[in-house]
């Protein structure tokens, strides 16, 4: 298959939504993509939708409210069927508008929001999905190319300041807080864009997992632009 991902380790790209669930993450590949072109007019979907928050989540009977041109329609039935996917397979699914997320700006020197590299943690052994059908797309980058945040001298000093308590109750502190999900790139480090209309499946952190969990981050929104992601 001709694709972007083809010399990428982290990456597994498959063809089918069947494989896209039933394929195994393996050694140093934590993120599978169903590759994608996709047809249909998402930016029309895009400039129809009302956002009611910075973000705003899109249900079904928003979408069939729509009044569509052709291409408009083509990509609402994609956006259906890819919920009728995942649902049918067990997961459950969110169409979110976004103009922007939340920023943690509460301490200068760590952020917990989702704009900093990170990886999910799942107490069962579930995987996360994702989709940006229009917008800027979100970005993953290898395990072998960060260094987890709280592993940084000066970083871990300034928590240690910040939790004032018990050292047997430090690393608590730093889980019941999230620290410990999030990750700082390595000097030189590759930033992988995941693209438009690629359905993915990345690895998230469990008591089962089989890989490393993947790290990802949401993208810097264009001005003016929304992004559309389906997600669960």
């Amino acid at each position: 298959m001709d694709n972007i991902f083809s010399d990428n380790d982290q990456v597994e790209v498959v063809s089918t939504f069947s494989k896209l669930v039933d394929t195994n993450f393996k050694g140093d590949t934590n993120a599978i993509c169903w590759y994608r072109n996709l047809a249909g007019d998402f930016k029309e979907i895009v400039s129809k939708l009302q956002l009611k928050e910075d973000l705003t989540e899109i249900t079904v009977e928003d979408l069939h409210a729509l009044q569509l041109s052709e291409k408009g329609k083509m990509a609402r039935e994609i956006i259906l069927n890819d919920f009728k996917l995942l649902a049918d397979f067990g997961a459950s699914p969110t169409l979110n508008l976004i103009k922007s997320y939340q920023r943690d700006e509460e301490l200068d020197f760590i952020s917990t929001d989702v704009y900093s590299y990170h990886v999910d943690r799942s107490p069962i052994g579930s995987d996360t999905f994702l989709c940006t059908y229009y917008g800027a797309a979100s970005e993953i980058i290898a395990n072998n190319e960060v260094e987890q945040k709280i592993l940084i001298p000066e970083i871990r000093q300034k928590l240690k300041e910040l939790h004032n308590g018990r050292e047997t109750d430090f690393e608590s502190f730093l889980t019941e807080h999230y620290f410990d999900l999030h990750y700082q790139p390595k000097p030189g480090a590759r930033h992988v864009t995941l693209g438009l209309g690629h359905m993915w499946r990345l690895a998230v952190d469990h008591p089962e997992k089989q890989t490393l969990p993947c790290v990802h981050r949401a993208p810097a929104e264009k001005n003016g632009e929304y992004r559309l992601l389906l997600i669960c």
